[in-house]
């Protein structure tokens, strides 16, 4: 096969291009149902007589995972948060303060510690697989949020570097 370059270059590769825009379509579908199924598990939780307990521990890390969730909720500027991952508002920018300074998805942290402290606290088979649930949908939409802020902001790729995911110093 002879492939004839023109002025912009090497035609492209459609069958690549084709498996890309089918695999970003799969993660971006994810991504919307991620927060249908972080509401829809605390509702199971909070149904089930799940979600509280006792221990004082799993309080504290419940009660921290809501106070950083609201941490990073207030790290935005009126009118740029969005439950989508694409920035908008004046000013709209990859952020750098409040809990992003040391993690880029506190928001997604937070929830994951609610759950799993949840599911730590009321060990069953019930909330075993609402916290696996919830883990697997929010690691393509985490996925799928970086692809987006990645392609919108070129400082991104250097904060990613300077700055852990979910973990601070960790992951």
């Amino acid at each position: 096969m002879v492939v004839v370059e023109g002025p912009e270059g090497p035609p492209p590769d459609r069958f690549r291009t084709a498996v890309k825009r089918s695999i970003a379509s799969g993660m971006a579908l994810i991504s919307r149902l991620a927060g249908l199924v972080m509401v829809a598990a605390v509702v199971v939780l909070i149904a089930t007589g799940n979600l509280f307990s006792p221990s004082w521990l799993v309080i504290a890390l419940q009660v921290a995972a809501v106070a950083l969730a609201l941490w990073a909720r207030l790290a935005f500027a009126p009118g740029q948060f969005a439950a989508s991952p694409s920035p908008r508002g004046e000013g709209a920018g990859v952020i750098r303060r409040g809990p992003y300074r040391l993690i880029r998805h506190p928001m997604y942290a937070a929830a994951l510690v609610l759950i799993w402290a949840t599911v730590l606290s009321h060990p069953s088979l019930l909330c075993l697989l609402v916290g696996a649930a919830v883990t697997i949908v929010v690691m393509p939409r985490i996925l799928d949020e970086e692809r987006r802020l990645r392609g919108r902001y070129p400082e991104y790729a250097d904060y990613a570097r300077s700055t852990k995911a979910l973990v601070p110093f960790v992951l």
